[in-house]
């Protein structure tokens, strides 16, 4: 009888690394992040899709100046119709939800300077649900220019930064250079 020695398998070690390990690079995002994107991406398209038509929401409501349902009566005072002071609500809160939705998903730099105009139609919409006031677009100016000063600083400041990491140039030897050079008012005179 001869015996076998090769008869019975030996464990055969795995010398090549698991492919799961090699597919994930730290840089490339993963399946599941490319399906949340996804899915994220396709949610925020369909809503901008069909924000527009909420315009047409507007039908469904009295013509009249008094709305009475089961749950409360709204008068409309200024507008005089219930319609009409849906459709200039809607007419200031369709944008202002667009423009949210561009400024949560820009990653720009000069992002911020899109909360101007969130700023101003979220004053115009507070104005029209006041319903006695008699001008809407005219007085938030007034209270949007301090936001306006703030935000176009902050954005210049960050356009200064990034001119100064692209062309390396460091501004504060600019400073330094006008400081070294600068005479007093009297020696002008001279």
């Amino acid at each position: 009888m001869t015996t076998r020695q090769n008869s019975i398998p030996q464990p055969h070690k795995m010398t090549t690394p698991n492919k799961e390990k090699l597919s994930q690079n730290p840089c490339q995002p993963t399946s599941n992040q490319k399906l949340k994107s996804l899915r994220t991406g396709s949610i925020i398209a369909i809503l901008i899709a069909f924000i527009p038509f909420l315009f047409y929401f507007t039908d469904i409501f009295p013509d009249g100046a008094i709305w009475e349902n089961s749950f409360f009566t709204y008068q409309s005072k200024y507008y005089e119709s219930v319609s009409t002071f849906i459709w200039v609500a809607l007419s200031k809160l369709i944008p202002l939800t667009l423009f949210i939705i561009w400024y949560l998903t820009c990653k720009n730099w000069w992002s911020k300077i899109i909360l101007i105009p969130i700023g101003l139609y979220f004053f115009q919409l507070i104005s029209i649900l006041n319903e006695d006031s008699e001008i809407v677009d005219s007085q938030e100016i007034y209270y949007l220019i301090p936001f306006v000063i703030v935000i176009i600083s902050i954005v210049y400041a960050i356009r200064v930064k990034i001119f100064d990491k692209i062309h390396n140039i460091d501004l504060s030897e600019l400073d330094n250079i006008k400081k070294s050079n600068k005479k007093p008012w009297w020696n002008k005179l001279r």
